[in-house]
């Protein structure tokens, strides 16, 4: 054989098939799909008893499963239209979005236009439904943090001029959600808008004093509010009987629902606990009903989705970041932030390693506006991946 045949021979045995990449992160979309379709599985279960109590005689067994399917259509719907949104002009209307919740925000605290329900101010009746500003806080902010953060990079190491301004702008914010009171929100915004400045680059030692005094202020809060500071004896104490039939009331039936679920659950739809045991068993204690009827199984298959869902935003993000695509990078991962933190959150109330607090799941509690601002974040998300897919094929998104 010749030398040229040889060298051609070598040349074809390494070189590389021919694959075509997709314009979509696969377990991304998965993950969220799941979570969507276990969250209306699991809010028809949570909420079908409902109908037997008084609050919700008028209402029918499939009411709440049917908005729930109706909020996703809806959802779906602008996820697609924010799919089609580039990134660089999300970016240069950032301040508006901003502007508007906060104007929002003010609007729900006024009598006779906000809405009360339990005794908070959080809602705005937009003829048969409502829309919850705070929910569109937890995006806007996401989003004027990042933005704010690549327009100060220069200046993150200064306190004055890097981060006192975006810390007046965040006061003002959980200013407003403070009076509704939603300090699940608050918390929320703050652990998104905290882990955008740590990712930007802010000082380390600037940061360590934020979190220094953000902490030293919620304890302050707690401990000012009289209903706040028995949250957090009851859960030290959830089993006392001064507890149990007030404060922990919630949380021991949150525990008794888990306990009962074991490894594998007592079977779909045999849930005990929701039968108007545990308020809030289709909102924020949905995972209590999930650990009952699908037990241990189905919540470390939540734990799973939720850990499948943040690792692809983060990794998202640091591909925007390495080519040089950082507010888009910083979204992504803001995103990861959000709904890892809130998850948490959600599923540490119900398990017990949390005090009580009022946060639903992302993409699975029954809820309007969250499950339609939780599916445009990940198609906000689905776009950064898609430029990114776009600029290793060479092409201009």
């Amino acid at each position: 054989m010749s030398l040229f045949a040889e060298l051609t021979n070598s040349v074809n045995a390494v070189r590389p098939t021919r694959t075509t990449m997709r314009n979509y992160d696969l377990p991304l979309v998965v993950a969220t799909s799941l979570l969507v379709a276990i969250g209306i599985l699991m809010v028809y279960s949570a909420a079908i008893a409902l109908a037997d109590g008084p609050k919700f005689a008028n209402y029918g067994r499939y009411y709440f499963v049917m908005r729930q399917t109706l909020y996703v259509g809806i959802g779906l719907f602008v996820a697609a239209f924010v799919l089609t949104v580039p990134i660089e002009t999300l970016q240069r209307t950032t301040m508006w979005i901003f502007i508007i919740t906060m104007l929002l925000l003010v609007l729900v605290l006024i009598p006779g236009i906000g809405r009360k329900v339990n005794g908070a101010m959080r809602w705005l009746p937009v003829g048969p439904v409502t829309f919850q500003p705070s929910e569109l806080m937890k995006l806007a902010a996401l989003l004027f943090t990042a933005d704010y953060t690549i327009r100060k990079q220069d200046q993150m190491h200064s306190t004055l001029r890097g981060f006192l301004p975006i810390a007046v702008a965040l006061a003002a914010v959980a200013g407003l959600l403070l009076k509704e009171p939603d300090l699940g929100a608050v918390i929320v915004v703050i652990a998104i808008s905290m882990g955008i400045l740590f990712l930007g680059g802010i000082n380390a030692h600037i940061f360590s004093g934020i979190a220094l005094l953000l902490t030293s202020a919620f304890a302050l809060i707690i401990w000012l509010s009289p209903f706040r500071t028995r949250r957090i004896f009851a859960y030290l104490d959830p089993w006392n009987p001064e507890n149990i039939l007030k404060d922990s009331y919630q949380l021991s039936h949150s525990l008794v629902a888990i306990g009962r679920g074991q490894w594998t659950g007592v079977g779909l739809g045999g849930s005990v606990e929701k039968l108007h045991y545990l308020p809030e068993a289709h909102t924020d204690f949905i995972m209590a009903v999930i650990g009952e009827e699908l037990g241990f199984i189905g919540i470390l298959l939540m734990i799973t989705l939720f850990g499948v869902l943040v690792h692809r935003c983060i990794e998202i993000g640091r591909q925007a970041i390495a080519m040089e695509r950082p507010f888009g990078g910083l979204v992504a991962q803001g995103v990861g932030i959000w709904f890892g933190v809130q998850s948490f959150i959600n599923i540490g109330v119900c398990l017990g390693l949390l005090p009580t607090k009022g946060l639903t799941l992302p993409l699975v509690s029954y809820g309007g506006t969250g499950i339609v601002l939780n599916l445009c974040a990940i198609a906000i998300v689905l776009r950064v991946d898609f430029e990114n897919r776009n600029m290793m094929r060479g092409v201009r998104s």
